[in-house]
């Protein structure tokens, strides 16, 4: 249920801003979108799993969260971010 190794290091190295950035907003955005997509997967198919279903709503709040942080902050990387992710904003 959760992301490869590779698939993360393929993640980070897209939306990282320097050569050793693996915390800044755009790379937290993009590496939450990524469980968000597989877990949700995963809660269509088992729709009693309310465990998950919390888990996946707390992910999708704190990704709201730094979203809000990035658009308040910095409007061009906010607008650029959405755009790559191909998210509805």
């Amino acid at each position: 249920m959760s992301i490869t190794k590779d698939r993360k290091l393929e993640i980070i190295d897209s939306f990282r801003r320097e050569q050793n950035d693996t915390g800044s907003p755009e790379v937290q955005i993009a590496l939450l979108t990524a469980r968000i997509n597989e877990l949700h997967e995963h809660v269509r198919l088992h729709k009693k799993d309310h465990s998950s279903r919390r888990g996946l709503l707390k992910m999708v709040s704190k990704r709201s969260g730094l979203l809000k942080y990035l658009r308040e902050s910095d409007l061009a990387r906010y607008q650029a971010v959405v755009a790559k992710l191909g998210l509805r904003k």
